[in-house]
């Protein structure tokens, strides 16, 4: 039986790149919420009108890899220090969040959350806040960096992104 998770950490390019290639993640799924609009699209979520996050949502089974595994990989592969940015990516679109789909998974981010406060250098921004309504992205941002490897942006910044969870977690990888 598979559990839900739901996360943002800047692009969802970037964050469903890696985590599709993590051993037990069954399906990740880009898409957005945490905002006001319903049904948004992409264009209006890069405009900062909506509210929403770009997030991945991702089905892991419990049994090969649990949700703690997938917090620490998620304040490995982003940084989340920085207020409403990733990079050069800035806005709210792009913030640190963590959906919690259940009190269990509150508990567990909020004692990550007060773990890793101790890694980083500066205070860490994540936001946690309890799941709303996720939208599916559009079709063309499924799977989009093993679609377009070599577009600049995958190149450039999701491939270093992918390259460095399999350095640091390869006995993770599937």
């Amino acid at each position: 039986m598979t559990e839900t998770a739901i996360l943002g950490g800047g692009c969802f390019w970037c964050t469903e790149a890696v985590y599709m290639e993590v051993k037990g993640v069954t399906s990740v799924v880009s898409g957005y919420t945490g905002g006001q609009t319903e049904h948004p699209i992409y264009e209006q979520v890069c405009a900062g009108e909506t509210g929403h996050a770009e997030v991945i949502k991702l089905e892991f089974d419990p049994a090969v890899i649990t949700y703690r595994d997938l917090l620490e990989i998620f304040f490995t592969i982003h940084d989340p220090t920085t207020l409403n940015r990733q990079g050069n990516d800035v806005g709210t679109q792009y913030r640190s969040v963590i959906y919690a789909l259940s009190p269990q998974q509150e508990a567990m981010a909020r004692q990550v959350i007060a773990e890793m406060a101790h890694v980083w250098d500066a205070p860490i921004v994540t936001e946690l806040a309890p799941a709303q309504v996720f939208y599916r992205a559009e079709d063309y941002h499924q799977d989009y960096f093993r679609q377009h490897p070599m577009q600049g942006y995958c190149a450039f910044v999701v491939a270093p992104k992918v390259d460095k969870f399999k350095k640091t977690y390869a006995n993770r990888v599937k």
